[in-house]
């Protein structure tokens, strides 16, 4: 189940600043994301079967795993993933993935490496927790933090956050947040279904190339 709750914290959002404001894009950018996702649900489905079972296989736990996260306008949500750690992974309290993380599975290694893990937000994109294209969504707590040390933060949660987003295929786990901020409003302010398009083809580069796996 979805969460209701709504993160107050994005108050200092600026109003319309950057975005695009044409009746068409957002519109024919939602019908494409809904039939793409719906499309490769189905075309991967048969993948999804296979390393679920894998998951339950090597660990006790879960198959999905969710987690809050911060989307449009501070409105929490559940994002889906298949579960690639350890289910003990948060023990010691909510931290970032490290490049060879001792928590991820073996399984989890494969399916972070090719990105399968991302596949179920597939599920938030038809909910409309999330867009296909968009910076991507932090967890409540660490927006907080973010927003204290780096001005401005919070103006990425003026779009949907998105399965995969311009900061993503630029410069992916190794970015800072400062950085990843900048190319977010880069995209934000230049949003239009030709950047989609390129952000897309250079996502599947990323995903066939495994670059900036962790």
């Amino acid at each position: 189940m979805r969460s209701k709750t709504a993160y107050h914290g994005s108050s200092h959002l600026l109003q319309g600043e950057g975005l695009n404001t044409s009746s068409v894009y957002p519109v024919v950018k939602r019908v494409l994301e809904v039939i793409f996702s719906v499309a490769l649900l189905i075309f991967t489905l048969p993948v999804l079967v296979l390393v679920a079972i894998a998951i339950k296989l090597e660990s006790p736990g879960p198959v999905f795993y969710k987690q809050e996260r911060v989307g449009l306008n501070g409105k929490v949500f559940n994002i889906i993933k298949l579960r690639s750690m350890r289910t003990d992974a948060e023990k010691n309290g909510p931290q970032w993935a490290a490049k060879n993380d001792p928590r991820v599975t073996r399984v989890g290694k494969f399916i972070r490496k090719t990105r399968i893990d991302e596949l179920p937000q597939l599920i938030n994109i038809l909910r409309g927790d999330m867009s296909l294209i968009g910076p991507r969504p932090e967890r409540p707590m660490f927006t907080e933090q973010f927003d204290k040390e780096i001005p401005g933060f919070k103006n990425r949660l003026k779009v949907k956050p998105g399965l995969t987003g311009w900061a993503q295929v630029n410069g992916g786990y190794e970015a800072t947040p400062a950085e990843k901020l900048e190319m977010d409003l880069y995209y934000i302010r230049n949003q239009s279904l030709k950047l989609d398009m390129e952000i897309l083809f250079r996502t599947a580069w990323v995903v066939i190339s495994g670059n900036g796996a962790r």
